[in-house]
Protein backbone atom coordinates (compact mmCIF):
# COMPACT_ATOMS: atom_id res chain seq x y z
CA UNK A 1 0.00 0.00 0.00
CA UNK A 2 1.05 4.01 -0.25
CA UNK A 3 1.07 6.61 2.51
CA UNK A 4 -0.61 8.82 -0.41
CA UNK A 5 -4.27 8.08 -1.61
CA UNK A 6 -5.09 6.66 -4.72
CA UNK A 7 -4.68 9.23 -7.43
CA UNK A 8 -2.38 11.86 -5.00
CA UNK A 9 0.91 12.96 -6.79
CA UNK A 10 3.87 11.32 -4.97
CA UNK A 11 6.74 11.92 -6.87
CA UNK A 12 8.15 13.91 -10.08
CA UNK A 13 11.21 13.03 -12.10
CA UNK A 14 12.66 13.86 -15.44
CA UNK A 15 15.16 13.14 -17.63
CA UNK A 16 18.18 15.59 -18.79
CA UNK A 17 21.15 14.88 -21.81
CA UNK A 18 23.13 17.17 -19.29
CA UNK A 19 22.39 15.65 -16.07
CA UNK A 20 25.01 18.20 -14.23
CA UNK A 21 24.18 20.38 -15.94
CA UNK A 22 20.57 19.91 -14.54
CA UNK A 23 21.95 19.56 -11.01
CA UNK A 24 23.27 22.84 -11.07
CA UNK A 25 20.59 24.30 -11.91
CA UNK A 26 18.07 23.56 -9.89
CA UNK A 27 20.47 23.04 -7.15
CA UNK A 28 20.79 27.46 -7.67
CA UNK A 29 17.16 27.72 -8.23
CA UNK A 30 15.08 25.48 -5.86
CA UNK A 31 17.86 24.66 -3.29
CA UNK A 32 18.14 21.39 -3.95
CA UNK A 33 20.88 18.96 -3.22
CA UNK A 34 21.15 15.36 -4.50
CA UNK A 35 21.88 11.69 -3.75
CA UNK A 36 24.40 9.09 -5.61
CA UNK A 37 23.48 8.50 -8.77
CA UNK A 38 22.34 4.82 -9.06
CA UNK A 39 24.31 3.35 -11.53
CA UNK A 40 22.29 -0.42 -11.61
CA UNK A 41 19.12 1.96 -12.23
CA UNK A 42 20.25 4.30 -15.51
CA UNK A 43 21.96 6.75 -12.87
CA UNK A 44 18.61 7.91 -11.22
CA UNK A 45 19.69 10.48 -9.11
CA UNK A 46 17.18 11.95 -6.18
CA UNK A 47 17.06 15.62 -5.35
CA UNK A 48 17.42 16.16 -1.53
CA UNK A 49 15.33 19.74 0.19
CA UNK A 50 16.50 20.27 4.18
CA UNK A 51 17.60 16.25 3.58
CA UNK A 52 14.19 15.16 2.57
CA UNK A 53 13.66 13.32 -0.87
CA UNK A 54 11.34 15.80 -3.22
CA UNK A 55 12.48 14.73 -6.87
CA UNK A 56 15.11 12.87 -9.36
CA UNK A 57 16.78 13.56 -11.99
CA UNK A 58 18.36 11.16 -14.86
CA UNK A 59 19.93 10.67 -18.21
CA UNK A 60 17.98 9.43 -20.97
CA UNK A 61 17.59 5.87 -21.76
CA UNK A 62 19.29 4.90 -25.30
CA UNK A 63 17.45 5.63 -27.81
CA UNK A 64 15.00 8.21 -25.63
CA UNK A 65 17.09 11.58 -26.29
CA UNK A 66 15.10 14.42 -26.76
CA UNK A 67 14.22 17.65 -24.83
CA UNK A 68 13.66 17.10 -21.40
CA UNK A 69 10.20 17.02 -19.40
CA UNK A 70 8.78 16.64 -16.35
CA UNK A 71 6.78 13.53 -14.85
CA UNK A 72 4.58 13.70 -12.39
CA UNK A 73 3.75 10.60 -10.75
CA UNK A 74 0.13 9.74 -9.55
CA UNK A 75 -0.39 7.24 -6.40
CA UNK A 76 -1.43 3.72 -6.86
CA UNK A 77 -2.11 0.85 -4.12
CA UNK A 78 -2.22 -1.71 -7.66
CA UNK A 79 -0.33 -0.33 -10.39
CA UNK A 80 -1.90 -3.54 -13.01
CA UNK A 81 -5.04 -2.73 -11.86
CA UNK A 82 -4.59 1.20 -12.69
CA UNK A 83 -3.41 0.21 -15.96
CA UNK A 84 -6.34 -1.24 -16.59
CA UNK A 85 -8.22 1.34 -15.76
CA UNK A 86 -6.18 3.51 -17.76
CA UNK A 87 -6.89 1.69 -20.81
CA UNK A 88 -10.44 1.25 -20.37
CA UNK A 89 -10.50 4.91 -19.91
CA UNK A 90 -8.89 5.51 -23.04
CA UNK A 91 -5.51 6.39 -22.44
CA UNK A 92 -2.76 4.84 -23.77
CA UNK A 93 0.32 2.90 -22.02
CA UNK A 94 3.79 4.08 -22.84
CA UNK A 95 5.44 1.63 -20.05
CA UNK A 96 3.62 -1.64 -18.79
CA UNK A 97 3.78 -1.63 -14.74
CA UNK A 98 7.49 -2.48 -13.98
CA UNK A 99 8.70 -3.57 -10.60
CA UNK A 100 11.76 -1.38 -9.41
CA UNK A 101 13.84 -3.03 -7.36
CA UNK A 102 12.16 -3.12 -3.86
CA UNK A 103 11.68 0.64 -4.72
CA UNK A 104 7.94 -0.05 -6.33
CA UNK A 105 6.22 -0.60 -9.37
CA UNK A 106 5.99 2.07 -11.76
CA UNK A 107 4.12 2.59 -15.04
CA UNK A 108 4.17 5.51 -18.05
CA UNK A 109 0.95 6.55 -19.33
CA UNK A 110 -0.47 9.56 -22.27
CA UNK A 111 -3.93 9.92 -21.27
CA UNK A 112 -6.15 10.90 -24.48
CA UNK A 113 -5.68 14.72 -24.76
CA UNK A 114 -2.15 13.97 -24.94
CA UNK A 115 -0.40 14.68 -21.55
CA UNK A 116 1.86 11.88 -20.31
CA UNK A 117 2.17 11.16 -16.83
CA UNK A 118 3.17 8.11 -14.38
CA UNK A 119 2.02 5.73 -11.86
CA UNK A 120 3.81 4.60 -8.92
CA UNK A 121 2.95 1.87 -6.43
CA UNK A 122 5.54 2.31 -3.12
CA UNK A 123 7.29 -0.27 -2.04
CA UNK A 124 10.44 1.20 0.08
CA UNK A 125 10.12 4.31 -1.75
CA UNK A 126 7.06 6.20 -0.83
CA UNK A 127 7.10 9.43 -2.34
CA UNK A 128 7.76 13.02 -1.94
CA UNK A 129 9.38 13.24 2.02
CA UNK A 130 8.43 16.75 1.68
CA UNK A 131 5.46 18.84 -0.09
CA UNK A 132 4.13 22.38 0.32
CA UNK A 133 7.19 23.83 1.73
CA UNK A 134 10.21 25.66 -0.42
CA UNK A 135 12.31 23.81 -2.30
CA UNK A 136 9.47 20.60 -2.56
CA UNK A 137 6.31 19.96 -4.97
CA UNK A 138 3.52 21.87 -4.74
CA UNK A 139 0.85 21.61 -6.92
CA UNK A 140 0.19 20.02 -10.84
CA UNK A 141 -1.96 21.04 -13.42
CA UNK A 142 -2.91 19.01 -16.95
CA UNK A 143 -2.65 21.20 -19.92
CA UNK A 144 -5.01 19.96 -22.59
CA UNK A 145 -6.59 21.18 -25.41
CA UNK A 146 -9.25 18.60 -25.54
CA UNK A 147 -10.62 19.24 -21.86
CA UNK A 148 -13.94 16.55 -22.76
CA UNK A 149 -11.13 13.91 -22.89
CA UNK A 150 -8.74 14.52 -19.59
CA UNK A 151 -11.43 15.31 -17.48
CA UNK A 152 -13.22 12.54 -18.39
CA UNK A 153 -10.16 10.00 -18.40
CA UNK A 154 -9.29 11.16 -15.51
CA UNK A 155 -12.49 11.05 -13.24
CA UNK A 156 -12.59 7.01 -14.94
CA UNK A 157 -8.98 6.36 -14.42
CA UNK A 158 -8.47 7.21 -10.66
CA UNK A 159 -11.39 8.38 -7.71
CA UNK A 160 -11.38 12.10 -8.27
CA UNK A 161 -14.18 14.44 -7.57
CA UNK A 162 -13.96 16.89 -10.09
CA UNK A 163 -15.08 21.02 -9.84
CA UNK A 164 -14.90 23.42 -12.06
CA UNK A 165 -13.26 27.16 -11.27
CA UNK A 166 -15.99 29.56 -11.66
CA UNK A 167 -14.55 32.31 -14.13
CA UNK A 168 -15.43 33.05 -17.16
CA UNK A 169 -12.41 33.53 -18.87
CA UNK A 170 -10.62 30.95 -17.29
CA UNK A 171 -11.29 26.98 -18.31
CA UNK A 172 -9.89 25.29 -15.33
CA UNK A 173 -10.70 22.32 -13.19
CA UNK A 174 -9.33 21.28 -10.16
CA UNK A 175 -9.78 17.34 -8.90
CA UNK A 176 -9.78 16.33 -5.55
CA UNK A 177 -9.62 12.55 -4.17
CA UNK A 178 -13.59 11.62 -3.84
CA UNK A 179 -15.24 11.70 -0.75
CA UNK A 180 -12.47 14.60 0.85
CA UNK A 181 -12.59 18.43 0.03
CA UNK A 182 -8.66 19.30 -0.54
CA UNK A 183 -8.19 19.51 -4.47
CA UNK A 184 -5.22 17.64 -5.63
CA UNK A 185 -4.54 18.46 -8.93
CA UNK A 186 -5.77 20.96 -11.82
CA UNK A 187 -6.73 20.88 -15.11
CA UNK A 188 -6.10 23.90 -17.58
CA UNK A 189 -7.36 24.32 -20.87
CA UNK A 190 -4.56 25.04 -23.77
CA UNK A 191 -5.80 28.20 -25.72
CA UNK A 192 -4.15 30.15 -28.31
CA UNK A 193 -1.59 31.71 -26.31
CA UNK A 194 0.27 28.16 -26.85
CA UNK A 195 1.84 27.32 -29.79
CA UNK A 196 0.30 24.65 -31.76
CA UNK A 197 3.66 22.87 -31.68
CA UNK A 198 3.55 22.63 -27.81
CA UNK A 199 1.90 19.05 -26.77
CA UNK A 200 -0.03 18.69 -23.68
CA UNK A 201 2.10 18.24 -20.56
CA UNK A 202 1.69 18.15 -17.03
CA UNK A 203 2.73 21.28 -15.43
CA UNK A 204 4.72 20.81 -12.23
CA UNK A 205 4.68 23.39 -9.44
CA UNK A 206 8.00 23.64 -7.26
CA UNK A 207 7.61 26.03 -3.95
CA UNK A 208 10.14 28.64 -3.45
CA UNK A 209 10.90 31.25 -0.13
CA UNK A 210 10.40 34.06 -2.99
CA UNK A 211 9.08 34.09 -6.85
CA UNK A 212 10.97 37.00 -7.87
CA UNK A 213 14.45 35.83 -6.89
CA UNK A 214 13.68 32.43 -8.22
CA UNK A 215 12.81 33.66 -11.83
CA UNK A 216 16.16 35.63 -11.08
CA UNK A 217 18.52 33.00 -10.74
CA UNK A 218 16.23 31.18 -13.38
CA UNK A 219 17.02 33.39 -15.82
CA UNK A 220 20.69 34.24 -15.26
CA UNK A 221 21.11 30.17 -15.88
CA UNK A 222 19.73 30.15 -19.07
CA UNK A 223 15.83 29.82 -18.31
CA UNK A 224 12.99 31.24 -20.40
CA UNK A 225 10.37 33.29 -18.85
CA UNK A 226 6.91 31.84 -20.21
CA UNK A 227 4.60 33.68 -17.56
CA UNK A 228 4.38 35.82 -14.63
CA UNK A 229 5.35 36.66 -11.83
CA UNK A 230 1.90 37.01 -11.62
CA UNK A 231 0.04 37.14 -7.51
CA UNK A 232 -3.28 34.90 -7.49
CA UNK A 233 -5.24 33.76 -4.31
CA UNK A 234 -3.33 30.61 -4.31
CA UNK A 235 0.32 32.76 -4.34
CA UNK A 236 2.90 34.71 -6.54
CA UNK A 237 4.11 32.37 -9.86
CA UNK A 238 5.68 32.23 -12.81
CA UNK A 239 6.02 29.53 -15.10
CA UNK A 240 9.41 29.08 -17.01
CA UNK A 241 11.26 26.79 -19.07
CA UNK A 242 14.63 25.45 -17.80
CA UNK A 243 17.80 25.33 -20.18
CA UNK A 244 17.00 22.00 -21.45
CA UNK A 245 13.90 22.30 -21.86
CA UNK A 246 11.73 21.32 -19.09
CA UNK A 247 8.28 23.22 -18.42
CA UNK A 248 8.24 23.91 -14.33
CA UNK A 249 6.45 26.83 -12.24
CA UNK A 250 7.79 28.18 -9.18
CA UNK A 251 5.26 29.66 -6.56
CA UNK A 252 5.60 31.17 -3.34
CA UNK A 253 2.82 30.52 -1.60
CA UNK A 254 3.02 32.60 1.31
CA UNK A 255 2.57 36.36 -1.00
CA UNK A 256 -0.97 35.77 -1.93
CA UNK A 257 -3.95 38.50 -3.59
CA UNK A 258 -7.50 37.68 -3.62
CA UNK A 259 -9.88 35.78 -2.69
CA UNK A 260 -10.04 32.37 -3.19
CA UNK A 261 -12.36 31.38 -6.12
CA UNK A 262 -15.44 29.27 -6.30
CA UNK A 263 -15.83 26.30 -7.40
CA UNK A 264 -19.07 24.26 -8.62
CA UNK A 265 -19.47 20.52 -8.81
CA UNK A 266 -18.29 19.13 -12.56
Amino acid sequence: MTDFPEGTPCWADAMFSDLEGAKSFYGDVLGWTFGEAAGEYGNYTQAYSDGKAVAAVVPPMPGSEGQSAWCLYLASPDAAATADKVKAAGGELLMEPMQVGEFGTMLLAKEPGGAVFGVWQAGQHRGFEKRGEPGAYAWAEFFTRDTASTDGFLKEAFPYRAQQMADEHVDFKVFSIDGTSNPVLGRMRMGDEFPPTVPAYVNVYFAVDDCDVAVKKAGDRGAQLRFGPMTSPFGRFAALTDPQGANFTVIDMKTTEGGMPELKDA
